[in-house]
């Protein structure tokens, strides 16, 4: 059955660690290594490591980079600066999501880094081609070239520093980036993550990736699978594509409308969301706290006090760090006010819940 799954440059050294692997977006990717609560718990109190080498890296250049890169996403890289990193999404014309990235903005002109999400790396290269039209660029799909580790949790400016020396990680402020060379391989580090916490994100060869991910390990970093990544940005109410954010749920509707620059001139997908800011739309996510210790999951039905469905929870655990049964859910606008009553049916009881807001957990970005 593994062999029909991708791999990433770490493979082997999730088996020597003993974890427990499991398909995601098309690679057999490891969910944890002890616990899930243990490795969640060491980034929200020291430092931990995830192998993100699955994530996408789609490069674009030329003399019209820029303004296809603005035409594609809702953010805006004009003016940006080099060195600085925007988080946004790509649309269909009708406001749905395509994907939700990172854009990487170069220290060259005309060259912009798009990291995406792995399950959608194909979906994603093919959807940009066909944007180009008479744009002059060149779009190249280097995700197979790239390894890619997260470090986070408070110890992590610490780890970065004095295990690897990469001192300039002091001064890099959040959502920036600078590249290096380490070893004399060159690198690129990040001040970004998807845990709430403080972090780095290091992209390199798939070769100085494995060196990187074993001189962290011989320090005593916890490596952390994609079970607690996943806890860890829930608690800090980071939306995730296909849950949070898909062709069904427009940015608008996720409460992520801050990303959209609606002033800018033109991208794909703005008529629409202009639209659904001045009509309204019929749904929206809101976070819930339940007043039971029962676990809401994914698909739940979310109702009012009188029995009727009005949602459906995208995302829910126990959290770690609160100790409160807690969740995403999308249900119909006119239940989304902050203090609302809402019920949530697991199997075939009922718990009652109060809308709160989506970050459940205070984040310590370092800023």
């Amino acid at each position: 059955m593994e062999n029909e799954f991708m791999k990433t440059c770490l493979y082997d050294s999730h088996l020597a660690l003993g974890a427990k692997m499991s398909p995601f977006a098309g690679f057999m990717m490891p969910i944890q290594y002890s616990s899930i609560r243990d490795e969640h718990l060491a980034v929200r109190n020291h430092v931990g490591m995830f192998d993100v080498s699955h994530m996408g890296e789609i490069l674009i250049s030329g003399s019209d980079a820029e303004a296809f890169t603005d035409h594609i996403f809702t953010n805006e890289v004009k003016g940006a600066g080099a060195g600085k990193i925007l988080y946004g999404m790509m649309l269909y014309p009708d406001g749905g999501v395509v994907d939700d990235l990172l854009v990487y903005c170069g220290f060259v002109p005309d060259v912009f880094l798009l990291v995406v999400n792995a399950a959608n790396i194909g979906k994603d290269y093919e959807w940009i081609k066909k944007q180009a039209g008479s744009y002059n660029v060149i779009i190249d799909n280097q995700s197979d070239k790239w390894g890619q580790i997260a470090v986070q949790g408070p110890d992590s400016e610490k780890i970065v520093t004095e295990v690897l020396g990469l001192d300039r990680a002091v001064s890099t402020v959040f959502y920036t980036y600078f590249e290096t060379e380490c070893d004399g391989t060159g690198i690129i580090v990040s001040r970004t993550g998807y845990t709430g916490e403080d972090g780095f994100e290091i992209y390199a060869s798939v070769e100085k990736t494995v060196s990187i991910w074993n001189e962290l390990l011989k320090a005593g970093v916890t490596p952390c699978g994609l079970g607690c990544r996943d806890t860890l940005r829930f608690e800090a109410g980071l939306p995730l594509y296909g849950d949070e954010l898909s062709a069904q749920i427009s940015p608008v509707m996720a409460g992520l409308g801050m990303f959209c620059k609606l002033d800018k001139e033109e991208f794909i997908g703005k008529d629409a969301l202009k639209e659904q800011k001045a009509s309204g739309v019929s749904k929206k996510l809101v976070g819930i706290e339940l007043e039971d210790k029962a676990v809401p999951r994914a698909t739940y039905p979310v109702e009012t006090e009188d029995g009727r469905q009005v949602g459906v929870v995208t995302t829910g655990y126990h959290s770690i760090s609160l100790d409160k049964s807690i969740c995403f859910a999308l249900v119909e606008s006119g239940y989304s006010v902050l203090g609302t009553k809402l019920n949530v049916r697991i199997r075939k009881k009922v718990f009652s819940g109060t809308v709160v807001k989506k970050r459940f957990y205070r984040t310590n970005y370092k800023k």
